[in-house]
């Protein structure tokens, strides 16, 4: 019997107008790298599952599929580069059919078996199994994948990325106990941020990543999982939304004990669909709040963010097998061509956010800085918000610091003042870190410049020039040790410590 799935959580019903596209035909201009991929299952131990179909009791570890995209600069001879059946073999595993016949494919999931759809089949992409993995690091993208969909929905967008200098890594969206989904969303948004934190795990094991360079991607209910995990993982440095559903269910975002906008803290990009007819809001009965409201987005302040409209995308085509394979809705949505361009359009918007976030990218910051939305009005709006001026603190110059081997530390103060005037440094930060520095033997010239800024810093602190006394003479230094230890006596005559050092000292 056929299986009917709900491929999307939103509301986008379809009726038949087959579409006519192909992987050509969108164009996407690969870059330097060739792009290999490999597919493998690995085993969440700390959760169970169970396989629907299986009609058994058995529970195992959650398992996760995990498809990998990355760049690689030697192609073997031998390979040929993947078709799109190799991706949709991979569909039938993570719907846990992976001994369906291939030929089924088309009647047994999403899309309808036409011949347009057959001919996606046998096209070949721009990836290649098990390609020569290289010794260069490069930024890493967590995706997110829609409603219940596979890992593999948006290959083309993966594929171009990982051209570009990226590893990519993706999951199903998968229920919590089995395959589906159940009526308990906010549950299910929570164990797609666990497989996305699962998938960061992954990437830090995986040899090509930079793992202090990652951003996240969701489309649909995997934008939720992305903010999630985002709010909770300080490792994040980028998030991109492809019509994510935080714009359309903040209230179900609001529901996980996680979720802070204010947390919301990185690079932002939300990629919205096209407004939705009047005559499908009211046959479909949509809100019709639906095409301005973006409570999220209104709430930002704490980063720079951006927000798109694709005016010739439905929801569905921000992914590579909508585009391909689903059918077009005649009410509402426009021409391949121009579904095409959009979702070109799109994928480069994409391109130059994470190289201007993760590689700092002057181009990419300029693409974007520089509205290219202008020039393509019928495509695409954009919006930016710019971010409030970000609180700097003691851990942020103890950054910069730290790059400079702590040295001319009051030019980097001057320098902070003049961006961050309110900025001030604690003393009782600078006497610990200096004390820290100190007693480390690999770095203890960086813990006495540390108190010789702080003690410019705080003239009359005692306490400072007490442990700066401490410094010299755990270094040895007699001499600098009495001079600072009589220092703090003077600021502060009944400092035992400093009276009983000196008593030791001068034995």
């Amino acid at each position: 019997m056929r299986q009917t799935f709900l491929l999307i959580f939103l509301l986008f019903q379809f009726t038949s107008l087959v579409a006519q596209t192909s992987l050509q035909e969108i164009g996407l201009e690969n870059g330097p790298f060739g792009v290999g991929f490999r597919h493998e299952i690995k085993w969440d131990s700390s959760r169970t599952y169970s396989r629907v179909f299986d009609y058994s009791n058995k529970i195992t570890p959650r398992p996760i599929p995990i498809s990998i995209w990355y760049p690689t600069e030697q192609l073997s001879t031998d390979l040929e580069p993947m078709q799109v059946l190799d991706y949709m073999r991979i569909l039938k595993e993570e719907e846990e059919w992976e001994h369906l016949p291939d030929e089924q494919i088309l009647n047994w999931f999403y899309y309808p078996n036409t011949p347009s759809n057959q001919n996606h089949l046998n096209e070949k992409t721009t990836a290649y199994a098990h390609a020569e993995l290289g010794n260069q690091k490069f930024p890493v993208i967590v995706y997110a994948s829609s409603f219940q969909a596979s890992s593999i929905e948006n290959f083309a967008l993966c594929e171009f990325l990982a051209s570009h200098g990226f590893v990519v890594l993706s999951s199903p969206s998968r229920g919590t106990e089995t395959r589906w989904f159940s009526n308990k969303l906010s549950k299910e948004m929570e164990t797609q941020a666990r497989d996305v934190e699962f998938l960061l795990k992954e990437a830090g094991q995986f040899p090509l990543s930079e793992t202090d360079k990652i951003a996240l991607m969701g489309f649909s209910f995997g934008g939720l999982g992305a903010i999630i995990t985002q709010n909770r993982n300080d490792l994040v440095k980028a998030l991109v939304s492809l019509d994510g559903t935080e714009r359309y269910q903040y209230d179900l975002l609001s529901q996980s004990p996680f979720f802070d906008p204010r947390n919301l803290d990185v690079p932002y990009i939300h990629m919205a669909q096209k407004d939705i007819p009047e005559n499908v809001l009211q046959e479909d009965k949509i809100d019709a709040v639906l095409n301005t409201k973006f409570q999220l987005f209104d709430s930002l302040s704490h980063s720079p963010a951006y927000k798109l409209k694709f005016h010739k995308l439905t929801h569905s085509y921000f992914s590579t097998l909508g585009v391909l394979f689903a059918d077009r809705d005649p009410r509402q949505d426009k021409t391949d061509y121009e579904i095409m361009e959009s979702y070109k359009l799109m994928s480069n918007y994409v391109l130059n956010f994470f190289n201007a976030t993760l590689k700092d990218d002057p181009q990419g910051a300029n693409f974007l800085e520089n509205n290219y939305a202008a020039s393509a009005k019928e495509l695409i709006s954009q919006e930016v918000k710019r971010a409030e001026e970000e609180s700097f603190t003691f851990q942020d110059f103890n950054d910069l610091a730290s790059r400079q081997d702590y040295e001319n530390l009051e030019t980097l103060y001057d320098s902070v003042l003049k961006k961050h005037p309110s900025f001030e440094i604690p003393e009782g930060n600078l006497n610990t870190l200096g004390l820290q520095l100190v007693f480390n033997p690999n770095n203890p010239s960086q813990g006495i410049r540390v108190f010789l800024f702080a003690v410019r810093l705080y003239p009359n602190s005692a306490n400072l020039y007490d442990s700066l006394g401490e410094g010299y003479l755990y270094l040895g230094e007699k001499e600098n040790a009495v001079a600072s230890f009589e220092k703090s006596l003077q600021l502060y005559p009944q400092n035992e410590n400093a009276i009983k050092r000196l008593e030791q000292l001068r034995k």
